[in-house]
């Protein structure tokens, strides 16, 4: 197939912002884990299907397969849908105080 790119688990994007290996990214609709370190406008990994542990939103308690959205002002997964953009599910229970949780990112874009 001459039109193949690649499998598209792991897409290279211009990081929007300063972001650490490990931090989430959102471009659009298109959300991921950063495999690096990257400076605003420089070229960075993102890990689109996985399952991660991740900062969250402290002040609430997760259920597994509850929804989680990205809140791209905060840079955390919370189950806050206002404002937010669908990002996955928990994977693991979370509990209400808690900085991590474990989240589950299909590669959906929504």
């Amino acid at each position: 197939m001459k039109n193949y790119i690649q499998p598209g688990e792991v897409v290279g994007v211009l990081a929007p912002r300063d972001v650490k290996s490990g931090e989430g990214v959102l471009i659009g609709s298109l959300l991921g884990i950063a495999l690096t370190d990257a400076l605003t406008g420089a070229q960075v990994e993102i890990q689109r299907r996985g399952v991660f542990t991740h900062a969250k939103t402290s002040a609430q308690a997760w259920t597994v397969g509850a929804k989680l959205y990205w809140d791209n002002t905060n840079f955390v997964f919370t189950t806050t849908a206002s404002g937010n953009t669908l990002a996955g599910t928990a994977a693991e229970i979370a509990a209400n105080p808690s900085a991590l949780g474990v989240v589950l990112l299909d590669g959906a874009v929504r």
